[in-house]
């Protein structure tokens, strides 16, 4: 049952996804693909938050559905890479980098925040 949860919530990723990157494809600094990154740096924000999470944990069910499921599909490293290539194949070397580092960087220190707040913490004192 299961797989179940985690299709449904994979829809409602990906619309979500479609939906940000739809409302960024024509931002005014369109050197950078906008929509992809704040994707990923959203999805990494909350998959380390829920990830963690002491009310996700009594529900693995529920974890399992969000984290792989909605935020799997929310989250897009094929769209990340293939942005990336059109950057470097245009000859746009330093947006390409800058694109690189934004994404990587942004994503480790997101879950690392995310993980630091932890959505639900029963605890708001306990210290890591």
């Amino acid at each position: 049952m299961t797989w179940l949860y985690v299709g449904l919530a994979g829809v409602l990723g990906s619309l979500a996804r479609f939906g940000l990157s739809a409302a960024f494809i024509k931002f005014p600094v369109h050197f950078l693909p906008w929509g992809t990154l704040l994707c990923n740096w959203v999805g990494c924000f909350l998959l380390g938050g829920l990830a963690y999470s002491s009310r996700l944990s009594r529900r693995p069910r529920l974890r399992t559905a969000i984290t792989t499921g909605m935020i799997g599909a929310f989250t897009t490293f094929s769209t990340l890479s293939w942005e990336l290539f059109a950057l470097l194949r245009d000859g746009l070397w330093a947006a390409a980098i800058l694109y690189a580092l934004a994404s990587l960087w942004g994503g480790l220190w997101l879950v690392r925040l995310g993980r630091n707040l932890e959505f639900g913490r029963a605890k708001r004192g306990s210290a890591e």
